[in-house]
């Protein structure tokens, strides 16, 4: 499949993750390539500054310069929906689109969008958050039906830090709580290396891993009108339609 896409992705100041994850992810699909643009975020809590650092006027000014190098679509690749209503974001795409011309998604749409896709109402969550923020995850899940039927969180709440936790760690979390035999297992922050893992999560636990550095490319590609089912080796969800 030839492709000539250009990814703008937003990106939270402190993650240093997503960035390599995701040129990664899409560095098999020829003519495609991923951008990047930085707004401040370096603590994920419930404590009024952190959840001021997620206002739309600074992800609209890091989506306007994305819009300078006409990328094809925006794809907001963070979380923070996740806790702070998934309503959030559906109003930070129609503001991106409005603002630049360019089609929006995010990571949380997107895995929202896969779980619908497959009818997936028990869920396995996976992330380094603290206990209040991952509560709120829960809550929000449910509220749409979604059950999140084992969770795991590593109580973090400086953003830098999340990028440190190890591989082995997470895969080990997975395996936790793939015990209570959900449907899927989220790796639900974009600063984990959690993408990488899928092929042999997927292998060992026969449940499929719906990271959200991999779900946001997953929906850029769809928005952008291209199948995502070009990316090979990094899980079954790019084959999902």
């Amino acid at each position: 499949m030839s492709l000539s896409l250009r990814l703008g992705v937003l990106t939270p100041s402190s993650n240093t993750a997503l960035e390599p994850l995701t040129s990664a992810i899409v560095a098999g699909l020829p003519g495609c390539s991923a951008h990047f643009s930085r707004f401040r975020v370096t603590e994920i809590s419930l404590q009024p500054q952190a959840l001021g650092q997620f206002d739309d006027s600074k992800i609209l000014a890091a989506a306007e310069l994305l819009a300078d190098a006409k990328v094809d679509v925006i794809g907001w690749s963070g979380t923070a929906a996740g806790w702070l209503g998934f309503d959030a974001d559906l109003r930070l795409c129609e503001r991106i689109e409005e603002r630049t011309g360019i089609r929006a998604t995010t990571a949380v749409l997107a895995l929202n969008e896969l779980l619908a896709l497959r009818n997936i109402r028990q869920l396995a969550l996976v992330t380094p958050y603290t206990g209040d923020v991952q509560q709120k995850i829960v809550d929000n899940y449910r509220n749409i039906g979604v059950e999140v039927v084992a969770e795991r969180h590593l109580g973090i709440c400086v953003n830098h830090d999340f990028a440190l936790v190890p591989p082995d760690t997470l895969h080990g979390l997975m395996r936790e709580v793939a015990q209570a035999r959900p449907q899927a297992i989220a790796t639900y922050c974009t600063n984990l290396h959690a993408a990488q893992l899928a092929p042999a999560v997927e292998a060992e636990l026969g449940l499929t891993l719906l990271d959200t550095v991999s779900t946001t490319v997953w929906g850029m590609l769809r928005a952008a009108g291209a199948s995502p089912a070009a990316v090979q080796g990094w899980g079954s969800l790019y084959a999902w339609q």
